[in-house]
């Protein structure tokens, strides 16, 4: 099947799941404990960022144009290369790859809350425990 769509109907599609991670950016900047005035630059990569809907998205949350200056597919498949080229090592000791688990790990306790375990963005590998009893 080919289909034509317009910008306009191709951003009404794409919408909810732009301004979806507007969660993530407001929890990378919590978590680096950065406020968006303290962001010099936004750089772009990956190649929905060619999109004006996703650069206006961008500078409305940061009140600043953000840097379209490197090609967004290089830098995603660049930024690939080196994080295994430090995987295999081949890299050298003078970069570190320190990778974290992305999301809370826990256990579904009474009245279905959760007791985490594991903090989100702990480094890994990493070893907890916790003691729990039958009620």
């Amino acid at each position: 099947m080919e289909i034509t769509i317009t910008r306009s109907t191709f951003e009404v599609l794409v919408k909810d799941l732009i301004e979806g991670t507007k969660v993530s950016v407001e929890n990378a900047l919590k978590d680096a404990k950065f406020d968006v005035k303290d962001i010099d630059e936004i750089i772009l990569v990956g190649g929905m960022t060619r999109m004006p809907y996703v650069q206006k998205f961008i500078k409305d949350i940061f009140k600043k144009e953000p840097n379209k200056s490197v090609n967004p597919d290089e830098c995603v498949a660049t930024g690939a290369a080196i994080q295994g080229s430090i995987m295999t090592g081949d890299m050298g000791r003078d970069v570190v790859l320190i990778d974290v688990t992305p999301l809370t790990l826990g256990v579904e306790v009474k009245g279905g809350l959760i007791e985490p375990i594991i903090e989100r963005n702990t480094p890994i590998p990493v070893k907890k425990s916790k003691i729990f009893t039958t009620g």
